[in-house]
C-alpha cells in the first residue's frame, strides 16, 4: 500500500474486519473521484458479473444513438446460450424470443447470463449490419465493451464475455479501480441507472411469467441507488453499490450559497459478506469524506487521490 492510502485510509483494524489478502476494494466519491479508501484496488483479477455493468451500459447506448425504444425491441435467444451456464431465471431457451428491455433487466437484476448473451447476439448483429461486417455479432459487442474499457481509462480491464461468467479460454479480469470507473460512468448514464435501481421486475415468456429480483440485497435502503452483484468460484463474491445523499450546501466566500453533490461509490471484489461489508466501507467513507470536506476539500497530489472518469 503506497504512502497517499497509508495516510488517507482508515486502519483495517477500525473498519470492523481483517485483512484478506485476495479483497479488494475502492471507495470513491463520484462528483470529485476523491479516493477515500483502497485494498488491493489495481490488482488484476475476474470479476465475475460486474461485467454485465458494461453490457447493459453498450446496450442502453446503443438503443439512445440508433434511436430505438427497447420495449419494443425483440430479440431471438442465440444457439450459444447451450455453452454457458450460470443463472438462467427466465428458462430461456433457443430460438425464443425476449423484449430486449426484458432481457436487460433480467441481466441487471438477475444477473442471467442467457439474457446477456442474447442482448450481445441482436445488438452485435445490429453493428455488423451497419457497418457492413460478417464476424460473430457477440464478439462485435464484446469489442465495444472492450471500446468502453479503453476510452474510460481501464487500462487493466479485458471483457472476454458479455456475462461475466468464467469459461475454458475465457477469463476476463479488471481491478476495483476499474470497476469503480465502470460503475461511476454508467450511473451517470440516467437509461441505465433507471435498470438497476430496480427491486424487481415482473417478466413474462413464451407464456410463462417470472419475478425477477434484484440480487442486490442493499437496494431499496435508504440512498442506495444500485449497482451489480457478482459471483463465482474464481472471483468470489462481488458487488458494486452506489449511494447517494442531498447536496452539500454551503456559502461561498462571496456569500452565495452553492451545492455539492454527494454520490459514493463502493466496489468490492471477493468478500464473503459482501453486503455487510459494503454497509461498513459506506459508512467509513461517508466518515471520511465528511473529515475531507471539513479540512477543506484539498487534492494535494490528484494522481494519487483522485479517481479520473472521462465525462462524454
Amino acid at each position: 500500500m503506497n504512502q497517499f492510502f497509508t495516510r488517507w485510509i482508515l486502519p483495517l483494524a477500525l473498519l470492523g474486519f481483517t485483512a484478506h489478502a485476495q479483497e479488494a476494494y475502492m471507495v470513491v466519491e463520484a462528483h470529485s473521484g476523491k479516493v477515500l479508501l483502497a485494498q488491493n484496488s489495481t490488482v488484476k483479477r475476474p470479476v465475475a458479473s460486474l461485467t454485465k455493468i458494461a453490457t447493459g451500459v453498450i446496450a442502453t447506448d446503443w438503443a439512445i444513438a440508433t434511436k430505438q425504444d427497447l420495449k419494443k425491441i425483440t430479440a431471438t435467444v442465440p444457439e450459444a446460450v447451450t455453452r454457458i451456464g450460470g443463472p438462467n431465471p427466465l428458462n430461456l431457451q433457443p430460438g425464443q424470443t425476449i423484449n430486449l428491455s426484458d432481457a436487460l433487466y433480467a441481466a441487471l437484476l438477475g444477473s442471467d447470463n442467457y439474457s446477456a448473451m442474447t442482448i450481445a447476439d441482436h445488438i452485435g448483429r445490429d453493428m455488423n449490419n451497419r457497418r457492413g461486417r460478417e464476424e460473430n455479432p457477440i464478439w462485435s459487442f464484446v469489442k465495444e465493451m472492450n471500446e468502453l474499457a479503453r476510452v474510460l481509462g481501464m487500462k487493466q480491464t479485458r471483457f472476454l464475455n458479455p456475462h461475466g461468467l468464467e469459461l475454458p479460454k475465457q477469463e476476463g479480469y479488471s481491478t476495483a479501480a476499474d470497476m469503480a470507473k465502470l460503475s461511476i460512468y454508467a450511473m451517470r448514464r440516467p437509461a441505465f441507472a433507471f435498470f438497476v435501481r430496480q427491486k424487481s421486475r415482473t417478466i413474462q415468456v413464451a407464456g410463462q411469467t417470472y419475478q425477477v429480483t434484484n440480487t442486490n440485497q442493499l437496494v431499496g435502503e435508504q440512498g442506495i441507488l444500485g449497482i451489480k452483484t457478482g459471483q463465482t468460484t474464481p472471483a468470489g463474491p462481488c458487488l458494486a453499490t452506489l449511494m447517494e445523499k442531498p447536496p452539500l450546501v454551503r456559502t461561498k466566500p462571496d456569500g452565495t450559497k452553492g451545492a455539492t453533490p454527494r454520490r459514493l461509490t463502493v466496489v468490492l471484489l471477493n468478500s464473503p459478506d459482501r453486503f455487510g461489508r459494503t454497509r461498513t466501507l459506506l459508512a467509513a467513507g461517508w466518515a471520511r469524506y465528511d473529515q475531507w470536506i471539513a479540512s477543506g476539500g484539498i487534492i494535494q497530489d490528484p494522481k494519487r487521490e483522485v479517481l479520473t472518469v472521462p465525462q462524454f
